[in-house]
């Protein structure tokens, strides 16, 4: 054997480095699929992503309205807390002033009520300390009568008389009775 022959027979027969025809055939269909896929598959696949793109920037938006809306919301709920605290208290100011002005009016008609009743009592004391004053006065002159007609022995039924002799009697009893209190 020829060395050259057996060196071309080695070389045919390196399977690292194929035939020039099959790598000729190899390379045109690898380009036509090349081709066939980025022709039909490269758009779907691109518009696939932009649409993906699209919905994740699109939600990414959202998500950022999302939140400046929650936080005027928040603000919003902040404010309309704080006002509420602010009328709570205003309310509970108001009410304590209410409360104390109640209170005082509550006072001032107990006194002037009291002071009805004092008077009233008073007053009624008055009418029956006369009214026993006057039932006295008649009760002790007519005692006084008939028993000065039995020690003096004569009738003194004359309603002048009887007037005169029971209003001096009693006029000397109380001058006896505000002499001995002036003594004490």
């Amino acid at each position: 054997m020829n060395p050259l022959v057996q060196l071309a027979a080695e070389e045919e027969q390196n399977p690292l480095i194929p035939p020039i025809p099959e790598l000729v055939i190899g390379l045109l269909a690898f380009v036509i699929v090349f081709g066939l896929l980025a022709w039909k598959l490269l758009p779907n696949i691109n518009k696939v992503l932009d649409e993906r793109r699209e919905a994740i920037e699109g939600g990414m938006e959202k998500a950022e309205a999302a939140k400046t809306e929650a936080q005027s919301v928040l603000e919003q709920y902040k404010a309309q807390l704080a006002e509420a605290r602010h009328e709570a208290a205003r309310l509970r100011q108001e009410a304590t002033e209410q409360g104390a002005v109640i209170i005082q009016e509550m006072k001032a008609e107990g006194q002037r009520q009291r002071e009805e009743i004092v008077a009233a009592g008073h007053a009624q004391i008055e009418a029956d300390r006369k009214a026993a004053a006057s039932a006295l006065r008649r009760d002790v002159g007519k005692l006084a009568t008939d028993l000065a007609g039995k020690l003096v022995g004569e009738s003194l039924e004359d309603s002048a008389r009887q007037s005169r002799t029971i209003d001096r009697f009693l006029d000397e009893l109380e001058d006896g009775a505000s002499t001995a209190e002036a003594a004490r």
